[in-house]
């Protein structure tokens, strides 16, 4: 179906970016940059190394498999923009509008993901907007989206998966939930595939994103490509240290919450409980039929006040032995048993 220039009615004028970096740091930062520095009206490409994206109001920890995500070298990041948590990696691509609009028109999912639809329906794709403002191939998710606002301007990004590793996004996101008590917003699974698995012609995923570029410079009256600067790369890397890839934003922002397990080891068994605030350990309580030489009390004291990260944990740890206070139960069993 052909479209005539313009005719989705975006926007009239955009700067067309691909960004040059895998990092998701630097691109979830580029995307805050261009919101808040930029005029201009943009549209924004990135794919990442893999890498687990959680929305702005999600415990962190309730969202992923943290012994897997940690194995594996899986990269764990926070998004300005609410909604549920997804998984990136390099067969993962990335889009994002930031366009300046009227008070009352900012957040528009059909219209932001209008060009991106029909992008795909040139391709011979039957792709169309789901009830959760999802992008659907057949009845098959393929994007999730997301939104943000800033004074008049409003960031939307989202997802396509185009050959992403299912295995890999399936077991990083495997989590037991019943371990947190909070009110932090709960992501929503959904059945997924990947784009390139429905193309009648084949195309590696650097070429189905160069489509969609094409498909966008040539529709839209004004649009044009631009690259990164000095200037920018220097305040991009600022955000990206300063707050994208710190733990406080990445994990401390998380909602407050509590955390309970049970927690099976060779002579017993443990209930334990903490209150955690800005990922930080206000209290702890074990309970349990054990026997120690010294006070559990003690050992929840030693706790309290740290932030709820393994290796943080474990360093608090080191001077003492988990065996004198609960008889049988090593170090590394409580540290995986508060996880």
């Amino acid at each position: 179906m052909d479209h005539e220039k313009g005719s989705w009615n975006l926007i009239t004028d955009m700067l067309c970016i691909t960004s040059p970096n895998s990092d998701p740091y630097f691109n979830l930062a580029s995307e805050e940059y261009f919101l808040k520095a930029f005029d201009e009206d943009v549209f924004l490409f990135y794919r990442n190394i893999p890498s687990i994206v959680v929305g702005k109001h999600q415990n962190t920890l309730a969202e992923i498999n943290l012994p897997f995500v940690q194995e594996n070298g899986i990269v764990v990041a926070r998004r300005i923009s609410g909604g549920g948590t997804v998984f990136h990696d390099l067969g993962n691509l990335n889009f994002a509008f930031i366009s300046d609009s009227k008070e009352g028109e900012l957040v528009d999912y059909r219209k932001f993901t209008l060009p991106i639809v029909e992008a795909m329906k040139k391709m011979g794709l039957d792709v169309r907007l789901g009830d959760r403002n999802e992008l659907l191939l057949e009845n098959w998710k393929i994007s999730g989206t997301a939104s943000h606002v800033f004074k008049k301007r409003v960031l939307h990004h989202g997802t396509l998966l185009y050959s992403a590793d299912m295995d890999i996004m399936s077991a990083s996101l495997k989590v037991q939930p019943e371990r947190f008590t909070d009110r932090a917003v709960k992501s929503i699974r959904s059945e997924v595939t990947n784009i390139r698995d429905h193309l009648a012609d084949k195309m590696d995923v650097v070429d189905f994103q160069n489509q969609i570029r094409d498909y966008i410079l040539d529709t839209m009256d004004g649009a044009r490509t631009y690259q990164y600067n000095d200037h920018d790369l220097k305040e991009i890397n600022k955000l990206r240290e300063t707050k994208f890839s710190s733990w406080e934003w990445n994990f401390g922002y998380s909602p407050k919450y509590q955390f309970n397990k049970n927690l099976r080891f060779r002579k017993g068994e443990i209930a334990l409980h903490m209150n955690v605030v800005k990922g930080i350990i206000q209290e702890v309580n074990i309970k349990g039929d054990f026997l120690g030489t010294k006070d559990i009390h003690a050992l929840e004291d030693v706790l309290v006040g740290t932030i709820h990260d393994p290796e943080t944990i474990r360093m608090r740890l080191s001077g003492i032995q988990v065996a004198d206070y609960i008889t049988g139960m090593e170090n590394e069993d409580l540290l995986s048993g508060m996880f």
